[in-house]
């Protein structure tokens, strides 16, 4: 059977009791490892588990995910991820190969950002489509993300914005050096090795970059950025906003205000996510979310100013 197992938030204590057991038995154990980060490392995760645990990177599990199932159908094989195991669509599409090979499936859910945004003060309930924000570089600033976010704010909604992880990125510099005839090497666990098969071809450090995080600075900014050609006023400079840092963990900080605020604000390491506030607010959520406010008075100026909790 394989196993799909949410970790939660935080660090390798998260698991769920029937998940731990699961990992116990399970004849392999594989880590997605790059659509979230816990806060501690692999190996960590090995010494409370008593197993070995397989990193999976985006190729293993999009590519050849044959790997992870095999054997499936006759043991256990547990599919560790960060947070709840339904959170990204590449899960569900392992799901779907497994049950095109009659592999039966289980999903022992937990935490994730999903829920965990709750401790904004903002309601669940108030929530539209989560969109994704990308690193924007010199020739691609992709503006489809606008779209889910005027869609939500037409409708008085909050948007839950996840934000960019690159942990296995390709250095196309690097690649352009090599021309194409070097074997491409992961350098993020600092422990390569030269080519013994080719003497001649030795690989190339840094193939790949190391692994970057948006911050949700970062995101602001970005936003504020298609606030020029923003005619609607979905995004600007007084929408408000409330950016988080590693929520679900004892160092979780919580900042509120507006996108131009925010924009200067360091919540120190990854994982940042960040919400822009829908107009359909109650005034509890102005209550609770203005104690994380930059600054108190901007913060009620700028609901006051953009009409906030007066939608109906």
């Amino acid at each position: 059977m394989l196993w799909l197992i949410g970790l939660g938030l935080n660090d390798e204590k998260d698991i769920s009791v029937a998940g731990l057991e699961v990992v116990r038995r399970a004849k392999r154990v594989y880590l997605e490892a790059y659509t979230a980060i816990l806060m501690v490392g692999k190996e960590r995760l090995e010494a409370f588990y008593g197993r070995e645990v397989i990193l999976a990177d985006r190729e293993m599990v999009e590519s050849s995910s044959e790997e992870i199932l095999a054997d499936a159908a006759e043991v256990d094989i547990a599919f560790l991820v960060v947070g709840d195991p339904l959170g990204a669509t590449t899960h569900t599409d392992l799901l779907l190969r497994a049950r095109h090979l009659s592999i039966p499936t289980r999903t022992i859910h937990n935490a994730s950002i999903l829920t965990a945004i709750g401790s904004t003060g903002l309601q669940l309930y108030s929530f539209g489509q989560t969109l994704s924000m990308v690193f924007f570089t010199d020739t691609w600033r992709p503006t489809s993300w606008r779209d889910k976010l005027r869609e939500n704010a037409l409708l008085g909604l909050h948007t839950l914005v996840l934000l960019d992880i690159k942990v296995k990125e390709m250095d196309l510099d690097a690649v352009a050096r090599m021309g194409g005839r070097r074997r491409l090497l992961d350098d993020r666990y600092d422990n390569l090795h030269e080519d013994e098969d080719d003497s001649n071809e030795k690989p190339v450090v840094g193939a790949y970059g190391k692994p970057r995080f948006m911050t949700a600075a970062q995101c602001a900014a970005q936003m504020l950025e298609s606030a020029d050609t923003d005619t609607e006023g979905i995004c600007g400079p007084d929408t408000l906003a409330v950016a988080v840092g590693r929520l679900g963990t004892p160092s979780q900080r919580i900042v509120a205000g507006t996108l131009k605020e925010l924009g200067e604000v360091d919540l120190g390491p990854p994982l940042h996510s960040l919400v822009v506030v829908g107009k359909r607010c109650h005034e509890l959520e102005r209550e609770y979310v203005g104690e994380f406010a930059v600054d108190k008075l901007t913060w009620d100026k700028a609901w006051e100013k953009g009409g906030y909790g007066k939608m109906q």
